[in-house]
């Protein structure tokens, strides 16, 4: 099967884990060994978040005093593309992977009009008391908002339109190269008279996933997270893992835009297009996931 594979930023960096290398690597060396042995059987897209990471460079970017300016989201989202896709490369090749893979710097084109500029949601970076991101946002000009007991960095979340290097993806792919692709969403850039540009934005690595989905037909589209599964009434003493379920379903819900919502918006774009199968579950439950056998398994309604 082609199967594009969505690694979440918290799933690398857990909720109240110190961001260092480290602990990040460690994570994706316990999940390596079942990522490396999907991968040999088929042909594997993984394509990853970068919330917490970039969100570090920014404040270090920021806390530079030899910068006449902290450098732009599109350069750190550039950055984190190759450091995480450098660790996913290793954690493959160690866990036994004898397919070759490779980490792509993927540009997503954006629409500079998008109405997303205007109205950060997506959460970057580590959380902080409510006074300690207050101080931030003034003395930063960054917007600040609740995430749980804790507050953090928004920066805006433009809807993908285009990922430039899919034709380069596809070939390696077809000559058994696995493919770190679009980390972070890819590369936020947008077009104009004069070629194109980076932009001051962070995309939904799940819109991203969904629509590199569609173009390189997969299979099966796997959305690998921090939580066992998509939970109604999430958080309180109701609360309800969802296993096998369809588009018309989830669609009868609401799920908070600032965590699931995305990740169901962009399963059901890819289910609904394709007639093919989503999945949602936690990166320590990888094969099970994938075989149907865990996490929340969505198929079309129809």
């Amino acid at each position: 099967m082609r199967i594009v594979i969505a690694l979440g930023g918290n799933a690398l960096l857990r909720r109240g884990e110190r961001p260092d290398a480290d602990v990040q690597v460690a994570h994706l060396a316990a999940a390596a060994p079942a990522l490396a042995k999907v991968a040999e059987d088929n042909e594997v897209v993984i394509v990853h978040g970068n919330g917490p990471q970039v969100g570090l460079l920014a404040l270090e970017s920021f806390a530079d005093t030899s910068l006449s300016k902290p450098y732009p989201l599109s350069d750190l989202v550039a950055e984190t593309q190759g450091v995480i896709g450098y660790w996913i490369q290793q954690a493959l090749t160690n866990a036994g992977l004898s397919r070759r893979a490779v980490t792509l710097v993927t540009q997503t084109v954006v629409d500079a009009y998008d109405p997303a500029f205007n109205e950060p949601t997506k959460y970057v970076g580590s959380g902080y008391t409510e006074e300690r991101a207050r101080e931030l946002a003034l003395t930063s000009g960054w917007s600040v908002y609740q995430d749980g007991t804790e507050w953090r960095r928004v920066v805006p979340s433009p809807a993908p339109q285009r990922v430039l290097e899919l034709d380069a993806a596809e070939l390696l792919l077809q000559n058994g190269v696995t493919v770190i692709l679009a980390g972070g969403g890819g590369v936020p850039v947008i077009e104009g008279p004069t070629g194109l540009s980076g932009v001051e934005a962070v995309v939904d690595k799940d819109a991203t996933a969904a629509l590199i989905a569609i173009e390189l037909r997969a299979d099966l589209l796997v959305m690998l997270t921090d939580v066992p599964a998509v939970y109604l009434d999430y958080g309180t003493p109701a609360q309800r893992a969802l296993g096998k379920v369809d588009t018309r379903m989830l669609a009868s819900h609401n799920f908070p835009a600032g965590s699931m919502g995305p990740k169901i918006t962009a399963a059901r774009h890819f289910v609904e297009t394709t007639r093919a199968s989503a999945a949602i579950g936690s990166l320590d439950d990888t094969t099970a996931v994938i075989s149907g056998n865990a996490g929340t398994q969505i198929r079309f309604a129809g």
